[in-house]
């Protein structure tokens, strides 16, 4: 059928009239959107935005209006990818971000890239989490291409490649990362690693990558049965034993700390602070090490010219432990050195009592009882 002047001219009207009114449609909901986002930043705790909480779920289904009545507006569908971004719906965040791009192609170092970027960061940690390192790696590339200067991406980037055997990759992510942040000592640390990973092999380099991780969490037991793991698999990987001994010391596991220690001092790169800390886990297992840590402070404080506090903790190893032979022999040198004679020959008697064969504290002794 054909439409007549005034036919066609009244479709045409009611044509402009339903677009207009589709356009005002979405103004409102874009509006309301951005009015039910700004409540919700002022009702809830920051940084706990969440699409569970109301005010946000509204605002993410007014924003879905305004998109689906204006699907090709730019501002609708950014102002969509936002909000998902802004409460960590990380898999709609990416969907949106995509479709705004799609009609806005992003450009390198807006505010657009960068909460795209974060958002396939945050993909890419979780798929990491999950066990999936393959997918996480693909993530975090994908974070690369829209924000090649994401510390974050060339990080993780770098950690997936060095757990997969990609050790040249991995290095060339860590040093994208350390041209922007130079001084981040993790970075240099693990760049160092990846190499050096080749002469350990992936088994062990994963374990101490793994490791590095749950220590970031707090996991501090976890923590320590990777590095162990790690050093096992590549018993030339000083930095595993170090980890191991400094965890299992701090935690108070003599046990561990010796032998993550001997193995340590084995290696030609042993230092001067992994012999140290190996007489201190041999002494540890002997007489606790709370109590040689005890002893060796109060060495410090003798050392640094503080007796009197030195005395006070030679003392207390001496209490921790009352087979410390080593505390008592101290404890009755400061004695000595104060002449207190009495004092100095009580403790170098227990001293000789209990190490017949320490013949520096059997004459001391002689010398306080004889009150000089």
């Amino acid at each position: 059928m054909k439409l007549t002047p005034i036919l066609l001219t009244a479709a045409l009207v009611t044509g402009s009239a339903l677009a207009q009114t589709a356009s005002q449609g979405a103004a409102q909901a874009a509006d309301s959107a951005r009015d039910l986002a700004a409540r919700a930043r002022n009702t809830y705790p920051a940084g706990s935005a969440s699409i569970d909480q109301n005010l946000w779920k509204q605002a993410a289904a007014a924003a879905e209006a305004a998109v689906q009545a204006e699907p090709g507006n730019a501002d609708y569908l950014k102002l969509r990818a936002q909000i998902y971004t802004e409460v960590g719906f990380w898999k709609k965040a990416e969907e949106a971000w995509n479709a705004y791009f799609k009609v806005a192609p992003g450009q390198a170092g807006t505010e657009a890239d960068r909460a795209a970027a974060f958002a396939q960061y945050n993909l890419g940690y979780a798929a990491y989490t999950r066990g999936n390192p393959s997918q996480a790696a693909g993530l975090f590339a994908n974070c690369l291409k829209i924000d090649p200067q994401n510390v974050l991406c060339n990080s993780w980037a770098a950690r997936t490649a060095l757990e997969a055997g990609e050790y040249a990759r991995a290095q060339g992510y860590y040093e994208a990362a350390l041209k922007l942040t130079p001084d981040n000592k993790t970075l240099r640390y693990f760049n160092d690693l990846a190499k050096k990973a080749g002469t350990y092999g992936p088994a062990a380099t994963t374990a101490f990558s793994k490791a590095y991780d749950l220590l970031q969490k707090g996991d501090r037991n976890a923590a320590l049965a990777r590095f162990q793991e790690a050093a096992q698999a590549a018993p030339n990987f000083i930095e595993a034993w170090r980890e191991s001994g400094r965890l299992a010391l701090e935690a108070g596991n003599a046990d561990a700390a010796l032998t993550a220690y001997q193995g340590a001092t084995k290696l030609p790169t042993a230092s001067a602070a992994d012999k140290y800390n190996l007489g201190l886990a041999q002494e540890g297992q002997q007489y606790g090490l709370n109590t040689v840590k005890t002893f060796r402070a109060a060495y410090a404080r003798y050392a640094a010219g503080d007796k009197t506090a030195a005395l006070g903790g030679f003392q207390q190893a001496a209490q921790q432990n009352p087979r410390y032979a080593k505390a008592w022999a101290w404890v009755g040198r400061v004695q000595y050195e104060a002449r207190n004679y009495p004092a100095a020959a009580e403790a170098y008697a227990k001293a000789v009592e209990l190490d017949p064969n320490d013949k520096s504290s059997a004459h001391f002794l002689k010398m306080a009882q004889a009150g000089r």
